[in-house]
């Protein structure tokens, strides 16, 4: 992926290094619950493993303690191209959103080591990047890119790239009001027919993510031989059905939340194929 001497976004926090002391509070219950579940499920963590760590939606964070950390000068590349590869989404949403007489909020991106706080809780490294729809940021621990590498078999800055634009996809579904909707519709549902619908939303996501690669092509000629490769490899690292056959060597349809390998796979082409939001309804 072509990256270097390009724009780097100004909302990033990077607090890599920094320690955030837990503060006790009110466990996470309703929405957020759900969202901190997806995310712990995201990359096959058991969510209870993470839940059981979340505090109170509603207390203010204490402040980060900052320590001696001097980040290596590969750590210093990794967040500038994290930088460089979320001002690409904003390039892509500002004007997709302005083209439907919308504007767009971007989101921030915080990076961190080991744990984090965010206004959905207290979160861990191991639980994999996320979105808060209660601060609009998305959080990642930069070693998850080395787990991708090692763990998942899905190595390559474009692959990495994806990530962060599946997150973004699901900061476009908040300001859009289709993760309100999705959450609505799946009180009173059965856990079955409510994993179906939060399938929906992930693979819009993916979609989502595909469409930022389509029109970033388009703008500014990012990609390299083997680089969609690694995106669609990366999607298909990360299906719910290759997770759990890892995990304990069967799948659970019934309990899938992000979909299959094949699944994600189609509609991160799909978006990157037709390049618009509305190609991106995976209700329909």
């Amino acid at each position: 992926m072509k990256w270097r001497n390009r724009r780097s976004s100004q909302n990033i926090e990077d607090i890599r290094g920094s320690h955030q002391p837990r503060r006790a509070g009110k466990k996470t219950g309703g929405l957020m619950a759900i969202v901190i579940t997806l995310g712990a499920m995201y990359f096959g963590v058991d969510p209870k493993l993470v839940l059981g760590i979340v505090d109170g939606l509603s207390a203010q964070a204490p402040s980060a303690q900052q320590t001696n950390y001097r980040p290596s000068a590969k750590q210093q590349q990794l967040g500038q191209f994290v930088g460089v590869v979320l001002a690409d989404t904003e390039d892509t949403w500002n004007a997709l959103f302005q083209q439907q007489g919308l504007r767009y909020k971007e989101p921030k991106l915080v990076m961190f080591t080991d744990k984090v706080r965010s206004a959905c809780g207290h979160a861990e490294a191991a639980m994999g990047p996320f979105y808060c729809p209660g601060d609009h940021k998305i959080y990642i621990d930069l070693g998850f890119y080395q787990q991708l590498k090692e763990r998942h078999n899905a190595p390559g800055d474009f692959a990495q790239a994806y990530v962060i634009a599946h997150e973004v996809g699901h900061h476009v579904q908040t300001l859009l009001g289709i993760s309100t909707k999705v959450h609505q519709a799946q009180q009173g549902l059965s856990k079955a027919q409510a994993n179906q619908l939060s399938v929906k939303l992930e693979l819009q996501a993916d979609c989502f993510a595909g469409l930022w690669a389509n029109h970033t092509e388009k703008a500014k000629q990012i990609l390299e031989q083997g680089d969609i490769e690694e995106a669609l490899t990366a999607a298909s690292a990360i299906g719910d059905d290759r997770l759990q056959t890892q995990a304990r060597g069967y799948a659970s349809p019934e309990s899938f939340t992000h979909g299959t390998s094949q699944q994600r796979v189609k509609w991160f082409k799909k978006g990157f194929t037709e390049g618009s939001i509305q190609s991106c309804n995976t209700f329909s």
